[in-house]
């Protein structure tokens, strides 16, 4: 289980009502084929071995004693594969018919789960049949040796410290207080669901909110497998809809009326890691749950769930959509407040025709219109220096007039030759001297600017660099209120485009466009035949690694390992291994050294669920050790 990830899966048989011994046999059928691909937790449907449509042949004495055979031939079929199995079946217990899921694994029945809510309301009658189990879990005979038997009862691997399972049947996790909720108090990481939910009208789209809101509020795996094709279509239909889902993701979902097996992997360290994070998830100490062993292999596990190279921006265009519109809302609004309080009617944005400053006008533009002030309050300063290109400077100039802003522009060559006689630097020199002394004359500059009209330093710079600390300290590094400090450079991008796929103004779609196809560069060093020549990404490495890196070391704690292995899983053929192996070096390294700079931010507002203000969510000593992240 190198990482955490363990492979799971959903199965839904072809089955004949009230056909046991063709049932058991699907059912081994798909055991082989999901221990193949080296499942450690599979789950079929509920009732799966009788079919859940039986009705009243549930009260026939033959079809119960041969589903407790069925269990016996299953249980037997389990020897010597590498799994944990849930199936479905009636099981009679000292008089009383009760809806189970039975757990088998190394040739023997582990335990019993008992359904607990058992749903009597329209297509649904099961109180005609079954019993609800016990309230909590004890012991029963079966084949002459004590097993579990009732609700919650918790599966614990002795092999992988973070495996525990613990199942639930259909109804369950419907009801106003799911029994898994108490499991996953308890520590159970996975939760299983043997279902037979039927088939109607937008009922598939609610049952994957269903389960991806129970694994995000309980914080775990959750595997849901659903009655398909075979069961009785005499009043419903069964789709067969099987769903593998992870805090709050839905790693896998089949699609309906298609029998079969789909597969994912979970990932323990992660679920573990949020649980930890999370002071809200209330483990309980009180342990009081049955806890049965089991025995599976700790392997590696090959990889099939989706990674994307951006973990930061929704890939749908529909979902990316909405979430930038949300966040260039609360960029603004951040803003809003602060010029609003301060009772200020200017701004100032130094603009360089990059991203991260467009992004900061965009949003001061929106700033202004919410609170009904007229643009041209707005002071975008151009500072034209020894690496500035024309065609920065004039999408700079052309994008501040569209916008409404006041274009004014200083440059500092002159001050910052002086400065640089001052102190005795030669200009031949291009060392990080002749660079930050832009920086952070740009930076007075602003601050100045803002003192004679009463206004704000809007902070362009975005957590990206932060995170790598690629910022000149009390140069781009400070202003008055940043508003791209929680925003990483690879969703700066798709939040500027989406400001020009939606702006009705034609020639500042074209500025903006002009921007995105501009090399990302602070332009400190001269040009070379007038184009930049000093480009971010062959320096500090590819943004859109250096994102991923910063997304699961923040988001997740995942060791240098662990994120390497993903890295060159999602960008396999894109980026040599050893080239993700040196940029994630420089990142750890970067990440750790340049704390400094994050722990003195000014204000910003958070707009993801990863941020790095020094009073949020990231609270760290500037002098921290790299070297356990560094230790590859």
């Amino acid at each position: 289980m190198k990482h955490g990830f363990i492979k799971v899966a959903a199965a839904t048989p072809d089955i004949k009502v009230a056909d046991v011994e063709y049932n058991t046999r699907e059912i081994c059928r798909l055991i082989d084929e999901a221990a193949a691909q080296k499942s450690k937790v599979t789950i079929f449907p509920e009732l799966c071995v009788t079919g859940y449509t039986c009705g009243d042949l549930f009260a026939q004495d033959l079809l119960v004693k041969e589903a407790k055979q069925a269990i016996r031939v299953i249980a037997e079929h389990t020897r010597g594969k590498d799994g944990l199995y849930f199936v479905g079946a009636p099981l009679s217990v000292d008089g009383a018919l009760y809806n189970v899921a039975a757990a088998v694994s190394g040739g023997k029945v582990l335990g019993f789960t008992t359904k607990m809510f058992l749903p009597n309301y329209g297509e649904f009658y099961e109180m005609r049949h079954f019993r609800p189990g016990p309230r909590e879990a004890e012991e029963i005979l079966f084949d002459g040796e004590k097993v579990p038997f009732g609700p919650q009862i918790l599966y614990v691997s002795d092999e992988i410290e973070e495996l525990i399972v613990s199942a639930e049947i259909c109804e369950d996790v419907w009801s106003p207080i799911p029994p898994s909720i108490r499991a996953a108090r308890e520590g159970a990481t996975v939760i299983v669901n043997c279902s037979a939910s039927d088939e109607t009208i937008g009922k598939t789209d609610y049952r994957n909110r269903l389960i991806a809101g129970q694994s995000a509020r309980l914080i775990c795996g959750y595997l849901y497998a659903n009655a398909g094709e075979g069961e009785s279509t005499t009043d419903l239909v069964f789709g067969g809809h099987n769903i593998i889902a992870e805090n709050g993701s839905v790693l896998e979902s089949s699609k309906c009326f298609q029998n079969g097996v789909i597969y994912s992997e979970l990932d323990l360290n992660r679920i573990v890691s949020e649980r930890r994070k999370n002071t809200t998830f209330q483990a309980t100490a009180e342990k009081s749950l049955v806890r049965v062993p089991f025995h599976v292999m700790a392997e590696d596990t090959v990889l099939t769930r989706k990674i994307s190279q951006m973990p930061f921006v929704p890939e749908e265009k529909e979902a990316r959509e909405k979430c930038c519109g949300e966040i260039l809302t609360i960029q603004s609004m951040g803003l809003k407040k602060r010029l609003d309080h301060t009772g200020t009617k200017h701004a100032v944005v130094g603009i360089s025709g990059g991203l991260d400053s467009t992004l900061a006008l965009l949003v001061t533009a929106k700033a202004f219109d919410a609170l009904g002030l007229p643009r041209n309050g707005i002071e975008a300063v151009t500072m034209p220096c020894f690496g500035t290109t024309d065609r920065t400077y004039q999408n700079a100039c052309k994008m501040s007039r569209k916008l409404g802003a006041s274009l004014r522009e200083i440059p500092i060559a002159a001050s910052v030759e002086q400065h640089f006689r001052d102190i005795g630097h030669d200009m031949e020199d291009h060392s990080v001297t002749y660079e930050n002394a832009q920086a952070r004359e740009r930076t007075q500059v602003l601050m100045d600017v803002a003192n004679q009209n009463g206004g704000l330093v809007i902070g362009t710079g975005d957590m990206s660099e932060l995170a790598l600390g690629w910022a000149t300290y009390n140069g781009d590094h400070m202003s008055m209120y940043g508003v791209n400090g929680s925003v990483p450079k690879t969703l700066v991008r798709y939040l500027v485009q989406y400001y020009a796929d939606t702006c009705e103004d034609q020639e500042l779609r074209e500025v903006l466009y002009d921007v995105l196809d501009t090399p990302v560069s602070p332009e400190l060093l001269p040009p070379k035949d007038g184009e930049i020549a000093q480009k971010t990404e062959d320096l500090v490495g590819p943004y859109e690694l250096h994102d991923f890196f910063l997304y699961y070391f923040l988001r997740f704690g995942y060791e240098p390992d662990k994120i390497f292995r993903l890295a060159k899983y999602a960008f396999e053929g894109t980026y040599e291994e050893a080239v993700i192996e040196k940029w994630l070096s420089t990142f750890c390294r970067r990440f750790f050294t340049q704390q400094f700079k994050r722990s003195c931010l000014p204000d910003g507002p958070k707009v993801g669920t990863v941020a790095l203000s020094p009073r949020g969510d990231w609270r760290m000593p500037s002098d921290a050790s790299f070297a356990l992240w560094t230790r590859r």
